[in-house]
């Protein structure tokens, strides 16, 4: 993994769907891209902001990254921007890979659930486990054939007899059944889910109902929360290594009121999603407001993300 940032050239841009595009990117010089796992995304920085997107091609391909970008209409203007803007023969600017959404290694058999473009991490999943002779079932949830991105290569796919299209306008019999997909949790089992977030809580929730446990549900989430700070009393911030005490005001997050006190955390997303601005906890009990700790780190307390998460304690002493 890197972290600093490189340049890659788009070699190719290519519409997948409809307001979904694939970029396929290069060394400018011809070398190899620094490694990746199933499961990982790129930071890129598309001017000052930095969106996050999941590499969809197979993790043995050392020579090319492939993203699958949507133009969100109703976004933070950082896809629209990048489908707008980037075009075959550009630089962009990438940091990683970083990796939230493994694969588990003890798992027997893998569920792969995706919903529209949610699809991006699951195919580089899809590939990995063919190409490791592991058992898994790929279901694929979208409006419309119009609106799926990878159809074509998922369905001449080496793996495609594991893969089950669900379009909405479709036959009612091809249609999505949570339940029946989910099904009851066998021994070592994992279910992968990414898509749009009411998708996945539905699928979640409907797991968990059946007796699926958190440990055996893994999510990626592309939309994050966003912060409420006026929800919350205020509180201080201790930085361990100077002693200094920052009062984090009702307005703000812990990352406002340090920034305006000279003290910077790196962030990315500023919904709790990336995990860039993950943080060490020395004293005090956080008040998590993230999508990416599990349920046993948050009860450990000793990382927060300042992003969005705030205190119970009156103080919280941290170590950025």
């Amino acid at each position: 993994m890197s972290s600093e940032w490189f340049s890659a050239r788009v070699a190719r841009k290519h519409q997948e769907a409809t307001g979904i595009f694939s970029y396929e990117l290069v060394d400018p010089d011809g070398k190899e891209l620094p490694p990746f796992e199933a499961g990982a995304h790129l930071e890129v920085r598309i001017g000052d902001k930095i969106r996050h997107f999941s590499l969809c091609n197979a993790p043995t391909e050392r020579n090319r990254y492939l993203l699958g970008v949507q133009r969100e209409l109703n976004g933070r203007g950082g896809s629209a921007k990048f489908c707008d803007t980037v075009q075959e023969g550009d630089t962009v600017l990438l940091r990683g890979p970083h990796n939230l959404f493994r694969l588990a290694p003890d798992a027997a058999q893998s569920l792969l659930l995706a919903g529209g473009i949610g699809v991006t991490p699951l195919l580089a999943m899809a590939e990995n486990l063919h190409a490791a002779g592991a058992p898994f079932e790929f279901h694929y949830c979208t409006r419309s054939r119009e609106r799926t991105a990878f159809y074509d290569r998922v369905a001449a796919a080496p793996y495609a007899a594991a893969v089950s299209f669900h379009f909405d306008d479709g036959p009612e019999e091809q249609r999505p059944n949570l339940a029946a997909i989910l099904g009851a949790p066998a021994p070592a089992r994992h279910l992968y889910l990414c898509g749009p977030a009411v998708m996945m809580d539905a699928a979640v929730a409907i797991a968990k109902k059946q007796g699926w446990t958190d440990d055996r549900i893994h999510i990626e989430r592309f939309v994050g929360v966003t912060p409420k700070p006026g929800d919350a009393t205020e509180f201080y911030v201790e930085i361990k290594k100077t002693g200094q005490l920052v009062l984090i005001p009702k307005d703000k997050t812990v990352v406002e009121a340090l920034r305006a006190v000279g003290i910077e955390i790196p962030v990315s997303c500023e919904q709790g999603v990336c995990a860039t601005c993950l943080t060490t906890v020395v004293e005090g009990v956080p008040d998590h407001r993230d999508l990416i700790l599990t349920k046993q780190e948050h009860e450990s307390g000793k990382m927060f993300t300042p992003c969005v998460s705030r205190a119970l304690s009156d103080i919280l002493v941290i170590d950025p």
